[in-house]
């Protein structure tokens, strides 16, 4: 079955880098973002891992744990983390989950229950689809999906963008325009009143009836 946005994230318990964990219970009460990869020792996987390694302090201060996943054993990954920092220059700190049986995969809908119970002679190619990002909120329900093709690596800095509009939006009512980032005028939704408008933000601009502009809450 397809997972859609705002459907809750489906529990699992796994081997990880850093031990076994339950996944409900190791996000908490906070957010989370797990993103996947279809091999380890690949160019762009490890790119990307480097990245996230050096973006870990950012997600922090929004709150949010990071937690990669490959479809490789725990062991493996232990020995790709050392590639990873010779090519970017940042030692991954977060926790790796190893899915060899390729159980998360299928129940994150990232391969089809036909795609057997083990990694081993798995090429990239066959695992081509597990390259989807979750950010995953403290009520555990899937707040963004992203699925990039392996050739094209992924922006972390949109994932931080999109996060920061989700936490913002989850406060306020109000919505993000395209291209949105932090300190931009924000959209009042069409569940407040013109006259409502006026009381939780002040002054506000109407560009169209429905679009409304205002000044983004807290900024």
């Amino acid at each position: 079955m397809s997972l859609r946005i705002n459907d809750i994230a489906p529990d699992f318990t796994a081997e990880t880098t850093q031990g076994t964990i339950g996944f409900h219970d190791w996000i908490g009460d906070g957010w989370a973002v797990l993103f996947s990869h279809p091999k380890n020792f690949t160019p762009v996987c490890t790119t990307e891992l480097g990245t996230m390694a050096g973006l870990q302090g950012e997600f922090h201060k929004r709150g949010v744990k990071i937690i990669g996943i490959s479809v490789d054993p725990v062991e493996s990954h232990a020995k790709w983390k050392g590639d990873i920092a010779t090519a970017t220059g940042f030692s991954v700190e977060y926790p790796l989950i190893g899915d060899k049986k390729l159980e998360v995969a299928k129940l994150y809908d990232m391969l089809p229950a036909s795609a057997g119970d083990t990694s081993e002679g798995r090429t990239p190619a066959d695992n081509a689809t597990v390259r989807s990002v979750y950010v995953i909120g403290p009520d555990k329900k899937i707040k963004l999906i992203l699925t990039y093709p392996m050739t094209t690596g992924r922006n972390f800095d949109e994932i931080l963008r999109a996060i920061d509009s989700i936490q913002l939006t989850a406060k306020h009512q109000v919505a993000t325009p395209a291209n949105w980032k932090q300190g931009d005028d924000v959209i009042i939704t069409a569940a407040v009143s013109n006259e409502d408008a006026l009381k939780r933000f002040g002054a506000y601009e109407t560009i169209l009836p429905y679009l409304r502009k205002t000044r983004q809450p807290g900024a």
